[in-house]
């Protein structure tokens, strides 16, 4: 089993910067991709960057230049760097772990953290 629990939402000025941390515990697999989604209200969930186990990073257009994603693999910890955030990015973030056993994939989530960005 995966449990992954996020923290580090909250509310912030437009310009200001966040970051959401992610806490994964259970059978973690080194080869495991992790990455942020998120979803806004009526919105579909999709994806804000994820991060592979050698390192390689992916990032949505709407996050480029602003968000930075990294990962603590021995201490089974994600992160999220959210800088000059916008009102567009207010949404329910959650942590995702994605793994590949014998060419199927599995996905397990998080709760998830709200993140506000208003004046």
């Amino acid at each position: 089993q995966v449990q992954l629990v996020e923290s580090g939402g909250g509310l912030v000025q437009p310009g200001g910067s966040l970051r959401l941390s992610c806490a994964a515990s259970g059978s973690i697999f080194s080869s495991d991709t992790m990455g942020w989604y998120r979803q806004a209200p009526g919105k579909q969930r999709e994806l804000v960057a994820s991060i592979t186990n050698g390192g390689s990073t992916n990032y949505a257009d709407s996050g480029k230049g602003r968000f930075t994603i990294s990962r603590d693999t021995a201490k089974h910890m994600l992160f999220l760097q959210m800088n000059s955030l916008k009102p567009e990015d207010t949404a329910v973030y959650y942590c995702n772990i994605h793994r590949i056993v014998f060419s199927r994939g599995y996905d397990y989530w998080g709760q998830g953290t709200q993140v506000t960005v208003s004046s």
